[in-house]
């Protein structure tokens, strides 16, 4: 989603690539003929999709490709990059619908490219990842039984990250104070001033105060695990494997956008990916249930996991709600796309506080016994 620490992007670190210049980058760093392009909207990261032109000797390649050139900042950890690209090509191998890497004519997954001229250059790390097809959750009714599998697949991505992954890279997914860390909600306080002085403000700060006595103390009896950190609905793919456009019935086709992963905790997973499942949602309250079934049965949380799952959620919308306001702050031409989430998110946000922290875990937790009382089937909708 974002580089980690935003207060760098003063310096303005999106990358601006005109599409010649990405043409003429894929033909020279990955021997690929461009055919057709298009912008892809990006939070501080620049994306293109790409079709490619099928000539003499190049047999080894897809149709098309994202290209994906990382901010200037973040372009300065390849390790970090490397570990993420080498994570989506081991998801691949184990049956997720992750992207894999193209690699350059030098037979690496990346290439560090330099854009500008003089003492203005910046150098940004390149890839060129396979294009997976589908539509976003955003873009469709939500419906318990996705809702479940998206919560079973976030807890089988965690463990089977965490279980199954070794590479000597692996520390640098402990990345401190990466502000999109669930673990970092107090590390707002740097950034709420971009909220101005209302009651969102006043929200965000209970929240923090909240996270800090309730969340933080706790931390270190939660289960440790490596998480993707951005579920969110623009990142996850569904394909419909029905013709009955009354009744779709879909699957996830893709998983999107590594940037965020880190080391935290399975709870962080599921509170981050019921938060951006409620976005949408016609009857958001109800959402958090049936993800929590789906992620509970692969990985059922403790007793005190459940009971920071409200707030960790809460937390999650603040982290995303402050962040997309101050960086709007940074980058307003980009403002449409960073302020996505803040459509519905205060309102849902500001929902779950009138409402209460032990009425909207009833809703929850209900909901997800009665998938354990049907055998794992959907007792009710949406």
């Amino acid at each position: 989603m974002s580089s980690g620490n935003i207060q760098k992007s003063q310096t303005l670190i999106k990358p601006a690539f005109s599409e010649k210049e990405a043409i003429e980058l894929v033909e020279r760093v990955f021997g690929l003929k461009v055919s057709a392009i298009r912008s892809l909207p990006s939070y501080d990261d620049q994306n293109f999709h790409l079709h490619i032109s099928r000539s003499e000797g190049i047999a080894d390649c897809a149709d098309e490709y994202v290209l994906k050139i990382t901010n200037c900042e973040d372009s300065q950890n390849p390790e970090l990059i490397a570990v993420q690209t080498q994570i989506m090509m081991f998801l691949n191998v184990e049956g997720f619908p992750s992207a894999t890497p193209h690699l350059t004519k030098d037979g690496n997954i990346m290439s560090l490219e330099s854009l500008g001229t003089g003492s203005v250059t910046k150098k940004y790390m390149v890839r060129l990842l396979t294009y997976l097809p589908g539509m976003t959750v955003a873009t469709i009714s939500t419906n318990p039984h996705i809702l479940y599998e998206i919560g079973k697949l976030a807890a089988r991505l965690d463990k089977t990250l965490t279980e199954k992954f070794h590479h000597p890279s692996i520390k640098s997914l402990h990345r401190g104070k990466f502000i999109w860390n669930l673990a970092n909600v107090p590390l707002l306080e740097q950034y709420i001033h971009a909220l101005g002085q209302n009651s969102y403000r006043e929200v965000v700060e209970q929240v923090i105060q909240q996270f800090k006595d309730k969340i933080v103390p706790k931390l270190r009896n939660f289960r440790a695990c490596i998480n993707h950190g951005d579920l969110n609905d623009h990142n996850i793919l569904l394909d419909s494997n029905t013709t009955s456009p009354e009744n779709p019935q879909y699957r996830v086709s893709g998983i999107l956008d590594f940037s965020d992963m880190s080391y935290g905790y399975y709870v962080f997973e599921l509170a981050i990916t019921i938060m951006y499942m409620m976005i949408e949602s016609k009857d958001p309250l109800s959402v958090g249930g049936h993800v929590l079934a789906g992620f509970e049965s692969v990985v059922p949380l403790s007793t005190e996991e459940r009971d920071a799952l409200f707030l960790l959620v809460t937390g999650r919308f603040s982290q995303s709600l402050v962040i997309a306001s101050y960086t709007s702050l940074l980058y307003p031409e980009n403002k449409e796309y960073l302020m996505i989430t803040a459509k519905t998110g205060w309102k849902h946000l500001l929902r779950m506080f009138d409402v209460g922290q032990e009425a909207v875990e009833k809703i929850w937790f209900e909901t997800a016994k009665a998938y354990m009382n049907n055998e794992g089937n959907c007792p009710c909708t949406v």
